[in-house]
């Protein structure tokens, strides 16, 4: 059997084995470089033959391999030389031997054993440079227990160390676990909502007393998060009232997740759902029996609102999945499509971008664990730091029964509108240049009203029998009172020049002197009526009194603390 290699001749495979070695060599740290020359000869018989040469380059000097550190290098290892002494220092100290322990039981999960020797270093060293990092350490502690009540807790001990550190790094990194509190416990948006809502305002809380802590990106994002559970829970109860034709509700609803959340994922749905509850009405309206020109009026309050919901959508929410349909309700409606502006769309697609699609793992969680649906909440822009006025079913329900009655009378309705409270302020407004000065004593004018210079009986026209016109306080004084002035008129009968022009004198007729008040008589003194001896027989003591007698007793019968107790055998006795 011949065997056949993969070089043609002996003397080829021997150079190919020289030339690996040489190559290996070459490959090993601290070997020197080999290099290879190959060259051809030819033998006595005519045959050529390859020569390998083989040398090795000499070795680099250690003074061109030896690295020059520099300056800051040089100050960065001692700096690091230094700090480590200190640790080194700090570590041999028993507060900090104390911390170190309660770390380390934390992260094994024996919280019990950590919060322990924390409380006992916060006790025996008061003093501490740890004190502030082992208060935090034991509502981390808390914290990481989980649990409700270890949670109420954590959330305490937080609240303590904000109050007691405010200024600190670690305040802001402590009211973002408030508000990661909240976040754990939240429940899915068909389930009481009042931890999502304390989440939003510890978050909320959070950026507005730490603006410049470097834990604001992560607050914002669970913000909006908090955010959209809150608006998926409106807007699926805004579907339920829909589905029972209550369009007063559903309004309310739509509303105020529009004003209140302008972040939400499903905003494309809500806006078209609130144009077609306008619709709705437009609807029960075209099919009321009411004057044409009051259905006419109604139908335009009520398709121009949904068509304002739709052109919402198509501007500012033109990258969501759901535009066309507001667009084939415009086009319905026969109203022009209007266009975005390139910055409305360019904002629509960078938050539409911004949101994380569904994956095999986040499906499982959900479909797993009790914990709200969070995929789909933008990953960009700015959160609402304030909730607006809510939008409330009664008040769209005024505002339909005001609508209906403004289309059936508009001249009572212009009437209403022009005496309303604003009308009024600004007609207010409006004649103020033109009012007359006001009396410069203030008290004077909010002072009753009283007659002063009023002429005496036989003064001035009095016998002819005309009326006298007089000044009231604010007056200018003058017989011809201005037109602003307020004035009395006395009318006196020529005949009656008494004192009292004619009046009747108040008081009594008889204004002699009375007697003087007489002193009452003395009270009779006290007499026994009753004659001795005349009193019943009942009555007298001692009268038919006599001695009840005592009851028989029986000692076979009875026993009594005061008489003996029955002995021996007759305790049996049954007779």
């Amino acid at each position: 059997m011949i065997e056949r290699s993969f070089f043609p001749g002996v003397r080829a495979g021997v150079v190919a084995g020289l030339a690996v070695a040489g190559l290996l060599a070459a490959s090993l740290p601290g070997a020197a470089q080999v290099t290879g020359s190959t060259q051809t000869t030819t033998d006595a018989n005519g045959q050529p033959q390859q020569a390998v040469t083989l040398s090795a380059s000499p070795k680099s000097s250690k003074k061109e391999n030896k690295v020059v550190q520099s300056k800051d290098t040089k100050r960065q290892i001692r700096k690091e030389k230094k700090t480590s002494a200190e640790e080194a220092a700090d570590a041999s100290l028993p507060d900090r031997q104390l911390y170190d322990k309660a770390l380390d039981a934390t992260k094994k999960g024996h919280f019990d054993v950590a919060r322990l020797d924390l409380q006992t270093m916060l006790n025996t060293y008061p003093d501490s440079q740890y004190q502030m990092k082992a208060k935090l350490a034991i509502a981390d502690s808390w914290y990481k227990e989980g649990g409700s009540a270890a949670l109420m807790q954590a959330e305490q001990e937080y609240k303590d160390f904000i109050t007691f550190f405010p200024n600190a790094p670690e305040a802001a990194e402590a009211q973002m676990r408030v508000g990661d509190i909240y976040f754990r416990q939240m429940d899915k948006p068909d389930r009481d909502y009042t931890k999502a809502v304390h989440a939003q305002e510890e978050y909320r809380l959070m950026l507005e007393q730490f603006p410049d802590s470097t834990l604001v990106p992560q607050a914002k994002q669970r913000l909006r998060e908090v955010q959209e559970v809150l608006a998926t829970r409106e807007a699926e109860i805004a579907g339920y009232y829909a589905s029972h034709e209550n369009w007063a509700a559903t309004i309310a609803r739509y509303q105020t997740v529009a004003d209140s959340y302008p972040q939400f994922s499903r905003m494309c749905d809500v806006l078209v759902g609130l144009g077609d509850a306008y619709e709705a009405e437009a609807r029960i309206v075209r099919a009321a029996r009411l004057p044409e020109d009051a259905r006419a009026r109604l139908l335009t309050i009520y398709d121009d609102q949904a068509a304002a919901a739709y052109r919402k959508v198509v501007l500012e929410y033109s990258a969501s999945a759901h535009v066309e349909d507001a667009r084939d309700r415009l086009a319905a409606m026969n109203l022009p499509i209007p266009v975005p502006t390139p910055e409305q769309a360019a904002a629509s697609t960078a938050l539409e971008n911004s949101r994380k699609g569904y994956s095999l793992q986040d499906r499982a969680k959900l479909l797993v664990l009790r914990r709200p649906d969070t995929v789909m909440a933008a990953r960009d822009g700015e959160p609402t730091l304030s909730d607006p006025k809510a939008t409330l079913a009664p008040d769209i329900t005024r505002d339909f029964v005001k609508n209906f009655n403004s289309a059936m009378n508009p001249a009572a309705a212009a009437a209403a509108a022009k005496d309303s409270p604003a009308a009024s302020a600004a007609d207010a407004s409006s004649t103020d240049a033109s009012a007359p000065a006001q009396p410069a004593n203030p008290d004077a004018a909010k002072a009753p009203l009283a007659l002063q210079d009023v002429p005496a009986a036989g003064q001035g026209d009095s016998g002819s029998g005309a009326s006298t016109m007089t000044n009231v306080p604010g007056s200018t004084g003058s017989t011809s009172a201005p037109a602003n002035s307020l004035g009395v008129e006395i009318v006196t009968h020529p005949a009656n020049n008494d004192a009292n022009g004619g009046l009747k004198a108040v008081g009594p007729d008889n204004t002699a002197t009375p007697p003087p008040i007489e002193k009452p008589a003395a009270a009779p003194d006290a007499v026994n009526d009753i004659a001795p001896g005349s009193q019943p027989a009942g009555q007298v003591p001692g009268a038919n009194a006599k001695k009840t007698a005592k009851p028989t007793y029986d000692k076979g019968d009875e026993s009594s603390s005061k008489h003996k107790k029955k002995k021996g055998l007759d305790k049996l006795n049954p007779f």
